[in-house]
């Protein structure tokens, strides 16, 4: 069943945009391993969170992809920019009115 998550990530002041950078680079091994939507943003009047919604095939491709390299390097990069607030949501897709069951 696909699997999705909407998540934050509090910043130190100032470093939005720099996580921001990181994790929007190009990494086509995401998609490789099951990744049909990676969205990243911010909004102007939280200016110390970074805000992910992720579609996958599945959790397990979800788990599978914080093993690969360039994923892990994205996170070593932006970890020093974090402030360790992190929230969100996870859940089993049910279904979308955009697309066949």
């Amino acid at each position: 069943m696909t699997y999705a998550t909407i998540g934050t990530m509090g910043v130190k002041p100032g470093m939005r945009d720099a996580v921001i950078d990181i994790l929007i680079r190009a990494n086509p091994s995401l998609k490789d391993t099951g990744c049909l939507v990676y969205e990243v943003g911010g909004r102007d009047d939280d200016p110390d969170t970074v805000y992910v919604a992720e579609v996958w095939t599945s959790q397990e491709a979800h788990d599978k992809s914080l093993e690969l390299e360039q994923v892990k390097q994205a996170i070593a990069e932006a970890m020093p920019m974090l402030t360790g607030d992190f929230g969100g949501y996870d859940f089993a897709v049910v279904g979308s009115p955009l697309r066949d069951a």
